[in-house]
This record gives structure tokens, sequence and C-alpha cells, in this order.
């Protein structure tokens, strides 16, 4: 049992996995995709050198990007697969494919380094895994970022699969590619309006739909988060902080909730320290979306090797771009739309977070305002 007191002073309920799973922090590559290693858990389905899903994520993974067996997509994906990014959407395993070649032959040189995965389920229901890469490599060809810059860059990603019988059906991906092209010295502007270009194009537009579900008519914000996605009292906890916090506005909670010395791995590669830092990162967020709704999706943990417990959650923010925060790529407030996809993961120990790794895209954002701004302009279509 992990020991692991919540900030309201309960402790929750994990129970350790029979047999656990490897876990990425304190192990080596070669560990993580070992040889020899009996199964952890039952892999019915599963390829055979598969020893737990984080071996079969780390290790699919490294295999199809950093060793360019792509071909493995089409024994690990479904043929209809749904892979939602940040930039757009993808319904099938051959536009996945070509998706990949297009990006590994932008950057060459990337390498991805499995950070963590979190992780539920089993191999009877099917697997959920929240997979944190950091990615680092140099910009040597021409591509969908344009001429090679030459310049390296680091950058973090999450993707969130869920898997059954050794393919993923559905995947979330929220990549920082704001953070790469700040890197590589280029301009985020042309790469967003060119991206909102070609959805435009498509007839695919963002729609105004007014205000979001954070407030009905003048009623305040709902006093209790709904918590129906935890598997746990920890997770439960976590749900009911970030409703206090996102939308109920009360900021100073995270002083209650992070350690003394917390350190914040936030977009565009920040990395900063302490519980009013974290404050500042997150106040700034809805600053500039200051009628944001914040709404979890899904939400998992996992009992860590370095002492207390790991939380994912994958969450959406949607209201309009109406104020001043840290999205300053937007520029001043334009009134338009935006949906945030972002992807948190929190390490508690002795009933304080003491890291948060958020990942969210800058650059997804400004494609929407470029978007809407195109829709803004367009001709009314004829009657």
């Amino acid at each position: 049992m992990v020991d692991t007191q919540l900030p309201n002073g309960t402790r929750p309920v994990l129970k350790e996995k029979a047999n656990p799973a490897l876990q990425v922090e304190r192990h080596d590559y070669v560990d993580l995709a070992p040889v020899n290693r009996a199964r952890a858990h039952p892999m019915e389905g599963f390829d055979d050198i598969y020893t737990d899903i984080v071996d079969y994520i780390v290790r699919c993974t490294h295999l199809i990007w950093d060793e360019r067996e792509i071909g493995l997509i089409y024994s690990h994906y479904t043929h209809n697969c749904v892979l939602y990014g940040t930039m757009g959407t993808i319904y099938d395993r051959e536009s996945v494919v070509r998706d990949t070649i297009q990006r590994l032959v932008s950057l060459p040189e990337r390498r991805g380094m499995a950070t963590q995965v979190l992780w539920n389920g089993d191999d009877q229901k099917g697997f959920y895994t929240s997979h944190l890469v950091t990615g680092s490599g140099r910009h040597t060809q021409f591509g969908h970022y344009g001429p090679p810059t030459g310049r390296t860059f680091v950058s973090r990603t999450i993707a969130d699969c869920m898997i059954y019988r050794n393919r993923i059906y559905r995947e979330w991906v929220v990549a920082d590619n704001m953070a790469i092209i700040k890197q590589l010295g280029l301009d985020p502007h042309p790469i967003a309006e060119g991206t909102a270009k070609g959805l435009f194009d498509k007839g695919l537009v963002a729609i105004d739909i007014g205000e979001n579900r954070r407030l009905l008519g003048q009623l305040p914000p709902e006093e209790e988060a709904d918590t129906s996605i935890a598997n746990n009292e920890l997770e439960a906890d976590t749900l009911r902080w970030l409703h206090e916090v996102f939308n109920k506005r009360m900021f100073g909670h995270i002083k209650k909730v992070y350690a003394p010395n917390a350190q914040y791995h936030g977009p565009k590669m920040a990395e900063l320290y302490g519980p009013a830092a974290v404050l500042h990162q997150h106040l700034g967020l809805v600053g500039s979306i200051p009628d944001a709704a914040y709404m979890p999706q899904h939400i998992c943990s996992t009992p860590c090797e370095e002492g207390g417990v790991k939380v994912a959650v994958r969450w959406v923010i949607d209201g309009h771009h109406l104020g001043y925060g840290v999205l300053s790529e937007l520029g001043a407030p334009t009134g338009h739309r935006l949906q945030v996809m972002g992807m948190t993961h929190y390490h508690y120990k002795d009933g304080r977070i003491v890291d948060e790794w958020n990942v969210y895209d800058e650059l997804s954002l400004l494609m929407q305002i470029k978007l809407a701004d195109m829709v803004a302009k367009a001709p009314p279509a004829a009657a």
C-alpha cells in the first residue's frame, strides 16, 4: 500500500499492482525494453515481446519513431483508429503512417525519450496509458517547418492511448509545437495561418456558440466537482481541487496543494519553482481566457517507485480570448472562441504535489485565432 496523505488530511486507498509494470523514471531504455523478462501481468492478445503495458508503449514508440520501423503502425493501430491532435484529427491508420513519415522527414534527428508512463486497465477490458515524452533533435531538412535552420530543440509531448489486444484504437496527442518553433527561431504566425487556411479550404471552421457552461445564466459555478471519472480517493481529490482553482477561481488554493519546493515543467519548456510560480502560470492561462471552463476528460494514477503516487489528467479548457495572460503569442484579445486540449501529470509525495508536468500547445490556439479571422472575413455564402 502506498501511504500518501491527501491535502484534505485523508489517505487514499491505492493498491499496488501484483507483479507491477516497470516504471520509466529510474530505468534506462534497455531495462524498459528487456530481452528475457517474464511478463509482469497478463497481456492476452499482445505480441510476445511485450512484458507489460509500459514496455509495450515505450518499446513500440521507440521502434516506430527512433528506429524508423514505421510499418509497425499496421500491427499496432486499428484501421479505423482516431487520433486527436491539437492541430487536427486523423481518422484512419494510413493517415497516421503518412503523418509519421512527414514529421520524421522534417526532424530526422529527433529522439523521443520516455519521461514517465501512467496507466490503468487490463488485457480484458483494455489499457489506458498516458505517456510523457521529452523530444530533442535538430532541424536539418525541409518540411512542414520550412527550410532547415540547423538549430536544436527540446520539447515535451504527452500521448494518451486506449489499447486493446496490441492495437491502439484511440489516441490523444498534445505536442508543444510552439516550443519547437520558438527554439528554431521561426515566426509562428505564418505556420499557424497555413494550417488554418488548410482547414478553412476544407470547410472546417470554428463555430462560436456563445457562453460555455461554467456559468448558467446568473448562477455561480457549480459548488462541487464531478468526480465520476475518478478511480480512487486521490484522483477524486485531484478533481476537486482542480475544480476549486480553475472553475471557482480560488487560485490561492494552490499553496495548500503544492509543496514549498514544487517544480513546474510547463509549455515552451518553462522550468519554474514554488507554489507562487505555479499559481502565476495557471492564473495567466485563465487571464488569457477569462471565461474559461475547465473540463477533465480522463484521470488515472500509478504508485511511484520514487515514493508517492503520480496522477495523469487529460483536460479541455473552453472559452474566449478576452484578456491578457501567458498566451502572449496570441497578441491583443480578439474575442474569438478558443479550445485548449491539455494533459498534466502530477507527482504527489508526503501529501503535496512536488512536480507538475503541464503540456498544451499555444500554436494550436494561434491557429484557432487565424481560422476565426478567416471565417469573419469570408463573404457570406450564396443563398
